[in-house]
């Protein structure tokens, strides 16, 4: 795949799922991320969703949108999110925005 082309891998395994994030998060780029994880969720219904930020390169608020959302999803479902491989950047900007009160880091 291209360097810069935003994509996400989903591995679904018995209660878990997860959602590899690569490339740019920006509002282009998180619809179609978001709507193939909700509807690998709604028809997996794992109870853990791991979001994987090992291959992001940029990230605007969008991805905190992402997480928000897919939170919301999870707690209708009664699951738990989890983000991994967060850079020390990605990292800082979540818990700035309380995302560390929603998902487990």
């Amino acid at each position: 795949m291209a360097a810069n082309k935003t994509y996400v891998t989903i591995d679904v395994q018995e209660n878990y799922m997860s959602a590899q994030l690569f490339g740019e998060l920006d509002h282009h780029s998180v619809q179609a991320i978001r709507e193939e994880i909700d509807r690998m969720a709604l028809q997996n219904r794992p109870t853990e969703l791991i979001l994987d930020f090992g291959g992001v390169t940029f990230m605007d608020s969008s991805g905190i949108g992402l997480v928000m959302g897919r939170y919301k999803l999870m707690q209708e479902l009664g699951g738990i999110v989890r983000l991994s491989q967060l850079s020390a950047s990605i990292r800082r900007v979540m818990q700035i925005a309380g995302m560390d009160k929603l998902a487990k880091f």
